[in-house]
């Protein structure tokens, strides 16, 4: 059976029967898309079906695109790994330990040992965490009156460390701090130097923070998933005036944007005649970077957000320059060695470069590890490897 006989079985059945809203997934070599298909509902309740064009929030799928920035002003001597980020952006140089909470709730905190440097940042080693899945970050938020991290509000990134900078992997804020770093150097708004330097170059003319006219038409809802598995739909979108563009999690785009990006790195950093990154800076982007550490699960403190996540519990993960590596063969097929990461309303992707394939799969369903999403993307990973 083909490739597009059996995905398109599998997702077919898994909108009809009510798992998920919509969907639409895609697959591809080095040269070409080898599959896509969508199916069901941009919104439940509503005729417009899930199409392979259909606008997702794809989340924290921006943080590979963010890291690929910085790493073409890493290649220009513009940034550096290992200096102190705060030679570029001081704020980074003011940010303590968050050591405990006094009996009125106040937060105590301490300098540093270390600095933060981009390395940390790209690696989720720097010591920010999530408001989803840290209490100490949820407790801190409201002691200082903080905004939530989807405001965009600059203040939202006034958090502290919650372990000094190297000492492990703690999943976080920093790549919106990348972004930052990103605009101190190249004087652009980060949306504004990503469509120049990466969307422009890959040919992504959907993906972008600010929702165009054309996006909105074929926009997607997220949909809640309630305790008896029922599905509604909500109006959860990103700032569309924000104070700084989240380099972590902000963009809006189709699974078919994100192949052009996963194609590039599959091919080494060249898109056609472009050579969006150098062969040897997406190598360095695929090798561990972050030593011993490793990465841990995610437990969350807000279940309408995210269920406890970990991609293949007990396998050792390490992080290279802004993707997960799993450090053994995966079951789906995806061998050792491969990046990976996901966005918050179930959208996942993975870039196989031993066998040359990638894949990014789009539902929009609160919260993050689904139990019908994720699996039905684990399946469709399977079902490209069997083909």
């Amino acid at each position: 059976m083909s490739l597009k006989t059996r995905a398109d079985a599998l997702l077919r059945t898994a909108a009809e029967s009510g798992d998920v809203p919509g969907v639409v997934a895609a697959a591809t070599d080095r040269n070409e898309t080898i599959y896509e298909g969508g199916f069901g509902s941009r919104v439940l309740g509503e005729p417009a079906e899930m199409t392979p064009d259909t606008v997702v929030w794809i989340a924290s799928m921006t943080k590979a695109l963010t890291g690929t920035a910085a790493m073409q002003l890493v290649e220009q001597g513009k940034l550096a790994l290992d200096t102190p980020a705060s030679e570029v952006v001081p704020a980074l140089g003011e940010v303590a330990v968050l050591e405990g909470f006094d009996a009125d709730g106040q937060p105590s905190t301490r300098a540093p040992r270390g600095a933060i440097t981009l390395r940390h940042l790209l690696t989720h080693t720097a010591g920010f965490g999530y408001e989803f899945w840290n209490a100490d970050v949820v407790r801190y938020q409201k002691a200082r009156g903080l905004p939530p991290i989807i405001s965009c509000q600059n203040t939202t990134l006034n958090l502290p460390l919650l372990f000094d900078p190297g000492d492990r992997w703690e999943y976080g804020i920093n790549i919106d701090w990348v972004g930052k770093m990103v605009e101190a150097v190249s004087g652009k708004r980060l949306g504004t130097y990503l469509s120049e330097h990466v969307f422009g170059p890959l040919d992504m003319n959907d993906t972008a923070f600010r929702i165009t006219p054309s996006m909105r038409q074929r926009l997607a809802k997220i949909h809640q998933r309630g305790e008896d598995g029922a599905l509604t739909p909500i109006n959860l979108e990103i700032p569309q005036d924000p104070e700084f563009e989240m380099g972590g999690g902000g963009l809006y785009g189709t699974v078919g944007d994100y192949l052009k990006f996963i194609r590039m790195i599959l091919n080494r950093g060249r898109v056609g005649s472009e050579q969006v990154l150098k062969p040897e800076t997406v190598e360095l982007m695929s090798h561990n970077a972050m030593g011993e550490c490793r990465v841990t699960m995610l437990h969350t403190v807000a279940p309408a957000v995210s269920h406890d996540a970990e991609f293949f519990p007990g396998m050792s993960k390490s992080w290279g320059l802004t993707f997960m590596i799993n450090n053994e063969q995966a079951p789906t097929g995806r061998p050792a060695g491969s990046l990976a990461w996901a966005g918050l309303a179930n959208t996942y992707y993975w870039i196989d470069q031993t066998n040359g394939l990638g894949g990014a799969y789009a539902t929009q369903v609160f919260p993050f590890a689904d139990s019908k999403s994720l699996p039905l993307f684990f399946e469709f990973e399977k079902t490209v490897y069997q083909s």
